[in-house]
Order: C-alpha cells, then sequence, then structure tokens
C-alpha cells in the first residue's frame, strides 16, 4: 500500500489540533471562546465568492469558523474566512470590493493556491441569472448546478458586445468539467433529494434563525416580487423595476404558483453560461436557451474552470433581463450555500485527500499550455519562414533531385565519387570540380550522385550547407542571374535555425512595399549567410544550358567564384563541351565524364535497360508504343539511342512514331546518328525517317554524326 505524504495525512484528518491565538476570538458561539488556528496545509476545499453577499452566506453556514490564516503569501490580496463544514476544513475567499468577471475571479483562485497549497477541489458559489423556458420552470430562489452533458463542461463561456436588446453573442468554448468526486457527490445528492425532498427552505430558516443579524437581508422575499416579463418588455432605468411595470399583469409571463407539496426552491442541473458582462438582455437569454439549453448566467466561473476546477453553483436572484433589483440577491445566496454544504457533508475525507492537489493541476495545464503555445508559435513561425524563404525564390529544385536518384540504378556514378580528383575537392575548401561531357553520358545522373554523396555525408554536420542548381534551356525564364543566385541563398538560408537575422531584416525591407531584392542585396546577404558555414558546397548541373546571350552564365559563374574567394565554398558543376565555358575553369580540377562500362553494365542488366520498366511492358503487353519517360523519351528512341535493332525493328514494324521527339528536340534518327548505330540509321531512313530534322539546338543527323567523327553514318546520310 503506498505511504501517504503529509499533505494526504492533513487532508484526512478532520481538524488537526492548532495554536490557539489570544486574539482571534469565537463570538458566533457567544462565548468568547479562542478560535481554533490550523495550518494553511490543513486545508482541501477552496469556496470562492464573487460580492460579500455570496460571503455572508457561506460564512454562516460554517459548523465552526476557524482562526485567521496562519500565514498568506506575499503578493496574496484575498481576504480569507477558515472554518469547517462537516468533516472538511474549508478556506472561503471572496473577490475584491466592485470588481466582478473572469479575470478577477482567476486572480482570487490563483492567490488561494498559493497560500493554501494542499486545497484539492474547488467551488464557486453565488448568485446567477435565470434563464426560465418552457423545458426549465426556473423561479427566483431556486439553485443552478453547472453539470456537464454530452461530454461538454458544464460551464459555457461566450461573449458578447452592446448590452441592448438583440445584441448578437460568439461562443467561446465548453470550459473543463467539474472533478469526478464533486460529480459523484451531485448525483448522490440527487438522489437522496429525490427520496427524501431538498428541505433547502427549511435549512435556511434554521441557518437564519441562528443568525438574526441576517433575516431582514437574506430571509425569502414575499412570492408576489418574483415576476418574471415578456422578453419584449424593457425596463426603464428611471424607474423603479418594483413599481414601474409590476401592476401591468399584460407585460408578466403567467405562471402556476408551487404548491405546498411541490419542492421550493427547486434545484436544476445543466449549463451555466459565463461572459465579462452581466446579462441584461431577455432576447438573447431566450436564445441561448433555447440553442445552448442555457440555464443561467453568471461573470465569474469562465475565469475559473481551466485553473481552478471546480463545481458552480448559483442561486437565482433575477432573470437575466432588464428588470434587475437586489430584492432576491441574499436568498438566493443562502440557498446555493446551502446546497454546497449538504454536498460536501456527502463526501468522506478519504476521497477528497485522494484528488490531486490542484495547484498540481494547475501547473500541468500551464505546462501542456505553454507546450501548446510554442508547438503552435513554431508552426506560425515556420510558415512565415516558408512564406519568407518562397518571397527569395519560388524554385524548388529538390522535387528534380529526387526524380534524378529515382531513376539511377544503384552504383552509378561510384567511380566518380571514388575518383581522386572527387576526392580531393570534397576534402579541401575553395576547390572547384568542372565535369565536361559529351550530350548522354549522364552528367545529370551524376550531379544528383554528387548530391545526395554530400547530403548523406554531411548530414548531421550543422556546419556544413548544401545548395544546387539544374540548369534547363526550357526554364530560362526562371533562371536569369537574378533568380539563380537567390536559388542559392533561398537555399543556404533554409538551413539554419533560426533563420538568419540578416534575411529577415531583408525581408522586412520590402515586405511592406511587396518589392523583391536587388542583386546586390541578394549577394550582400548570400556572402553573410555563407559566413556562417564551415564550408558550402554549391553544385551546378548544365551550365551549357543556362543562358549566354545576356551575359547570365558568365555573370552566374563570377559571383559563385567571387563568394569562393571570401569564403570556404567549394564549386562542382557539369556541361557540354563549351569552350567559353571551359575558359571559365581552365585553373580548376576538372574531370571528363563518358559512359562508363561499370555503368552501362547496370544499365543493360535493370529490368528497364532501354528506359523505363513501362517500356518493356510496351512491348512484350502491347501497350502504348510511344509512351515518355520524364525526359520525354519513347521506346524507339531508347532503343536507337542504345543500339538495339531487333527492338527497333519490332517497334517500328508495330507502328511506334518513327519522328516523335524527347525534351531537347531529338529524333530517333538524331540519336542514332550521334551514337554512330549505322544500321539502325538505315532502318529508320528505310522507314521514312526525316533526314532533315532539327533538335532544339539545330543540330541535325547529319551534323551530330560529323561532330562524333562517325564516318560511316556521315557516307550513308549523305548519299540518302
Amino acid at each position: 500500500m503506498p505511504k501517504r505524504t503529509v499533505d494526504d495525512e492533513s487532508a484526512v484528518s478532520s481538524v488537526k489540533k492548532g495554536r490557539k491565538t489570544e486574539n482571534d476570538v469565537d463570538r458566533s458561539s457567544g462565548t468568547g471562546a479562542t478560535k481554533l488556528q490550523l495550518a494553511n496545509g490543513d486545508y482541501t476545499v477552496g469556496w470562492i465568492c464573487a460580492i460579500t453577499t455570496e460571503y455572508v452566506a457561506a460564512r454562516a453556514f460554517f459548523d465552526k469558523e476557524h482562526g485567521r490564516p496562519e500565514y498568506q503569501s506575499p503578493n496574496d490580496n484575498n481576504d480569507y474566512t477558515l472554518g469547517e463544514i462537516g468533516k472538511h476544513n474549508v478556506v472561503i475567499a471572496v473577490l475584491p470590493d466592485g470588481e466582478y468577471g473572469t479575470a478577477s475571479a482567476a486572480s482570487v483562485a490563483r492567490d488561494m493556491l498559493h497560500s493554501f497549497p494542499n486545497i484539492r477541489i474547488g467551488l464557486m458559489v453565488g448568485i446567477g441569472g435565470g434563464a426560465p423556458s418552457s423545458k426549465h420552470d426556473i423561479r427566483l430562489g431556486d439553485i443552478v448546478v453547472s453539470t456537464p452533458s454530452d461530454g461538454k463542461g458544464g460551464v459555457f463561456q461566450y461573449d458578447f458586445g452592446k448590452t441592448i436588446q438583440d445584441q448578437t453573442f460568439r461562443t467561446t468554448g465548453f470550459l473543463d468539467q467539474p472533478p469526478t468526486v464533486l460529480r459523484t457527490a451531485v448525483s448522490g445528492l440527487k438522489a437522496q433529494y429525490e427520496i427524501d425532498g431538498y428541505h433547502l427552505e427549511e435549512v435556511v430558516d434554521v441557518t437564519l434563525q441562528k443568525k438574526s443579524r441576517l433575516r431582514k437581508k437574506y430571509n425569502r422575499p414575499d412570492t408576489s416580487t418574483d415576476r418574471l416579463y415578456r422578453a419584449d418588455v424593457v425596463h426603464n432605468d428611471q424607474g423603479c423595476c418594483g413599481t414601474a411595470t409590476s401592476d401591468d399583469t399584460s407585460k408578466l409571463v403567467s405562471r402556476v404558483a408551487r404548491t405546498e407539496d411541490e419542492d421550493n426552491p427547486v434545484i436544476h442541473y445543466g449549463l451555466i453560461a459565463s461572459a465579462n458582462q452581466l446579462m441584461k438582455d431577455a432576447s438573447v437569454r431566450d436564445r441561448l436557451s433555447r440553442e445552448k439549453d442555457v440555464l443561467c448566467f453568471e461573470m465569474e466561473a469562465a475565469g475559473l474552470m481551466n485553473h481552478f476546477p471546480c463545481l458552480v453553483i448559483r442561486g437565482i436572484c433575477d432573470y437575466s433581463d432588464t428588470h434587475k433589483n437586489k430584492v432576491w440577491q441574499g436568498y438566493a445566496a443562502m440557498t446555493a450555500a446551502a446546497y454546497a454544504k449538504d454536498l460536501l457533508c456527502r463526501i468522506p475525507p478519504n476521497r477528497v485527500a485522494a484528488e490531486k492537489k490542484i495547484s498540481e493541476l494547475v501547473l500541468a495545464s500551464v505546462s501542456r499550455t505553454e507546450g501548446t503555445v510554442e508547438t503552435l508559435k513554431h508552426k506560425m513561425n515556420r510558415k512565415e519562414d516558408l512564406e519568407l524563404l518562397d518571397w527569395i525564390s519560388p524554385v524548388d529544385y529538390g522535387h528534380q533531385q529526387s526524380d534524378f536518384l529515382r531513376r539511377r540504378q544503384p552504383g552509378t556514378g561510384q567511380w566518380l565519387l571514388d575518383s581522386e580528383e572527387y576526392q580531393t575537392w570534397l576534402k579541401r575548401s575553395k576547390q572547384t570540380l568542372y565535369c565536361p561531357g559529351i550530350p548522354g553520358t549522364g552528367k545529370t545522373t551524376l550531379t544528383s550522385t554528387v548530391v545526395h554523396d554530400l547530403t548523406t555525408r554531411f548530414q548531421k554536420d550543422p556546419t556544413v550547407n548544401i545548395a544546387y542548381i539544374y540548369c534547363n534551356f526550357r526554364r530560362k525564364d526562371e533562371q536569369k542571374i537574378d533568380d539563380l543566385l537567390a536559388s542559392v541563398l533561398k537555399q543556404v538560408a533554409q538551413n539554419h535555425t533560426p533563420l538568419p537575422k540578416s534575411v529577415r531584416d531583408l525581408y522586412d525591407q520590402h515586405k511592406q512595399k511587396r518589392t523583391q531584392p536587388s542583386l546586390d542585396e541578394i549577394m550582400k546577404i548570400l556572402f553573410t549567410v555563407t559566413a556562417m558555414y564551415s564550408k558550402l558546397f554549391i553544385i551546378v548541373d548544365a551550365l551549357d544550358e543556362c543562358q549566354a546571350s545576356d551575359g547570365c552564365r558568365s555573370k552566374f559563374l563570377r559571383a559563385l567564384f567571387n563568394l569562393q574567394a571570401t569564403t570556404t565554398a567549394n564549386i562542382f558543376a557539369t556541361s557540354r563541351h563549351n569552350p567559353d565555358i571551359e575558359n571559365e575553369f581552365k585553373h580548376c580540377i576538372s574531370l571528363e565524364i563518358f559512359a562508363r562500362n561499370e555503368d552501362i553494365d547496370r544499365y543493360l542488366d535493370s529490368p528497364v535497360y532501354f528506359g523505363l520498366e513501362e517500356v518493356v511492358k510496351a512491348i512484350v503487353g502491347k501497350y502504348d508504343l510511344d509512351v515518355k519517360d520524364s525526359y520525354g523519351r519513347t521506346p524507339l528512341l531508347l532503343a536507337a539511342g542504345n543500339g538495339h535493332g531487333d527492338v527497333v525493328q519490332q517497334l517500328l514494324e508495330k507502328g511506334a512514331d518513327i519522328e516523335a521527339k524527347d525534351d531537347y528536340g531529338r529524333t530517333p534518327l538524331i540519336v542514332a546518328a550521334w551514337r554512330g548505330y549505322r544500321a539502325i540509321v538505315q532502318q529508320l531512313l528505310e522507314k521514312g525517317a526525316d533526314i532533315e530534322a532539327k533538335n532544339s539546338f539545330r543540330g541535325t543527323p547529319l551534323s551530330h554524326a560529323a561532330e562524333n567523327g562517325h564516318e560511316a553514318v556521315v557516307q550513308l546520310l549523305q548519299s540518302w
């Protein structure tokens, strides 16, 4: 059996032997006896009142009143009365005079928990405005107990603006349910009342007989003062509600008087609506009653339920309309307090001791809230970061990188990663590795291999950053000099958590005007951000496809080399053979790219030996013969480019499109001529292939054959 803590023992004990003081005298008994004073940790029930009338009523139901608290926390501004109800030690506190609303109630609860840390159950007891309806015959003096339904808490929080008829309201949520021990006691007391009756009126009468000074204000008013006006009747503020409209019965809702055999007051169980303003609008009252089944309106509970789990008990003193007066406030406060006492007397002290301290629950709730706030803050910051990064550059090369890797055969390009040139480039700073190659040698696949190797190698090193660009002549509108450098900046910045301040400042400068940064601004910030890393790798594929006509390519390379000169950046670039580009890299490490035997073997041994797996299906299963891969290549073009004459013959016989072009404008004849496959060139010519076809770079079958030294193909084409 688990050991009890000191606090648990104090919670179970009914009344511990306390220290007596000379000045704290029990005047309620009339004997002048010194009141019992207990340690603050002995109190396990917290009872909160909103106004003095409620506070007086609560104190009237103490079985025994204790002395003043032994101490109060330095910032605790509450006034307390301590005592016993049944076998429980109870703390009662009241809101400061003239203060109302959810915030004040929350402050009182917070301070109570600081001074009385062993409080385990809470009650909010006092008066409220009723919401009578055909479903609920609520009268003045009746009691409403906050009771959850449909899995929702018993207190409904709402906001509304103007305090005139026909105002609008806004739901802000259902609050936490009361603790289980209190809800269980409510069920038990409800059953007891159903069998034995309420007897609350008699209990109030007996209490007032003992407290004769309270009778005038807290006794039950005459039933004739309980008037329910029609919702369309608005009270004139300049008149007295007791006389201005009281004589006109046509303005009243007709109700049958309760008989002596009926309980009076009646206890109602259901939803209590809470807001920071007083409900004085019968039309809104009725609307919420219909839509939410609200029974009562008040102003404090919403400030407690999520920070001070408690049961809310309200005596009805008015009907939440403009016809308010204070005649019923005293009696309503007494009936609510009488019910609260009955409730506490049903709860064994050990059940209270078994509950967690409210201070611990609040701390856990605060921790969860802080965690939620941090999560939301992170999500909001992440969303803002993504917006900022997309502002720098909307281009994302990640999708292309994933696509290239997906189509790459395992092990392809390993020769490059193992090469002395690559290893030197990898291990030293400020190095540039230039890899030229003829078309079709797999330069882009090798680039994706390099990017993958770097990201895998340095994924756990936050001091190393990687940026890459896949140039494409078809995307020239989004690959101008500003675009290319902005993309590098975006990739370098997005890997820094949080985003660098210099990047945020740049965004803030342009955000309101909705302008984009200049090239100078991009370069300035790029230098700043790059300096945050021990090493930066910049990978550029297909430089030959970066437009040169407007100086974009040369400016881009010059910017990268300038960045490299002042930082630790390493540059990797691929390109077709181009004198201008090769001149830019003449002092750099260079490694020629050509189709290695090991890569070709992997390619031919794979299910996609001349393209995609769908191509094989197209032959065997008679699917679409002109299906294209992500480069726009058809089965015929792939077969022609890889020298598979038998496959070319099969596809031609089955009607494959002999002039189908890939994304670079190449036809099967152009590819076969470029690779030097004379027999396939002849096959295609015999089937009527266009000998004058031109690719996107205006190259013809003849020009490509001549460029690559395929003399037999050149002679065949010239003789055709």
